[in-house]
Formats: structure tokens, C-alpha cells, sequence
């Protein structure tokens, strides 16, 4: 975040500085406040430039394994632009290299799903996956492990037909 406020004050400098000197070579002949407004033009052009790109630099640094399985794009008011082109503010992956499963039960698998923010740290939860019945439940609202290795106290929620977290995680 801190970098992105240089780069976008830098940016707007630069514009700036560059109005400045074709205002120069001119002899003077650019409004007064084009500088300015280059500036402002170069800040907020970066700001867009970096809310549109943050997706793909993230996905770029993913490393192996890490899957991607729903993305959220962004619209909002008062960037009326977004509805024409949105863009994407938060996505959620799962660790195909983190399923596990249980030789007693092999039809539920644990997964780690993680979620990514463009402001926000990067959360992980637990989830389990049950293939055959087509459901998963949440690790994180206190569920335990019987001796057999059986899911207890879990919630388990029946996925839709293309649940991402189901198929993701069934698929491997």
C-alpha cells in the first residue's frame, strides 16, 4: 500500500514536470493550471492502473498448487467506470497440495481455502469436504474428530451443482 502511494505521487510529478516542460518550450503558452490538472490526471490514472492490475500481479506470485476458485469483481458508485469495465477487488483459492484425506473415511477430504483481498491480509480456513454426498462444512466453528476419523459436530452445507470448493477439491 505504501508503495503504490509513492508510485501514485510520483506519477502525478512526473505529468506534472512533463506539462511543465512543454509549457516551457512553448514559451509560456499552456493555462496556468495545466500542470496541476496533469498532475491529478497522472494520480488518479495510476490509482486506476493499480486497482486493475492487482488481480493478475497477485495471481502471477501464487505459488504452485494454490488454485483459484471464485473471483468478486468491484463496481461501485462512485467509480462509475467499474460498471462499464469491473474489475477484481477480492478472490478466494484453494491448496491442492494440502488435501488430506483419511484411509477410514476416504470420502471426505480437509482443504485449506485462503482468501485474498486487494486492503485486507490473507485469511485461511479449514474446510472438509465430503465427495460422495456433496457437501462441505466449515473447520473453524469447532468441529472435532472422532476416533475413526468421522467429521463430529460438524455443519455441513449440500454444494450446488458446480460448487467451486467441492469440484476443486474432488477433482484432485
Amino acid at each position: 500500500m505504501f508503495l503504490e502511494l509513492i508510485g501514485t505521487i510520483f506519477a502525478g510529478v512526473a505529468l506534472a514536470g512533463i506539462v511543465m516542460v512543454i509549457n516551457k518550450l512553448t514559451g509560456g503558452r499552456l493555462p496556468r493550471w495545466s500542470a496541476p490538472v496533469a498532475a491529478g490526471i497522472g494520480m488518479i490514472g495510476m490509482t486506476i492502473n493499480s486497482e486493475y492490475s492487482w488481480f493478475d500481479r497477485t495471481r502471477d506470485t501464487l505459488p504452485d498448487g494454490l488454485i483459484i476458485i471464485q473471483e468478486v469483481e468491484s463496481r461501485a458508485l462512485y467509480r462509475p467506470w467499474t460498471y462499464a469495465m469491473p474489475f477484481v477487488d477480492r478472490f478466494a483459492a484453494i491448496d491442492t497440495l494440502s488435501v488430506r484425506t483419511n484411509d477410514q473415511v476416504p470420502e471426505q477430504r480437509l482443504v485449506e481455502l485462503y482468501f485474498f483481498g486487494r486492503w485486507a491480509p490473507v485469511s485461511k480456513l479449514p474446510v472438509a469436504v465430503d465427495c460422495d454426498k456433496n457437501q462441505r462444512a466449515n473447520l473453524a466453528d469447532g468441529a472435532e474428530f472422532g476416533d475413526n476419523g468421522q467429521l463430529l459436530n460438524a455443519d455441513w452445507v449440500t454444494g450446488s451443482t458446480n460448487d467451486p470448493i467441492i469440484e476443486a477439491t474432488c477433482g484432485v
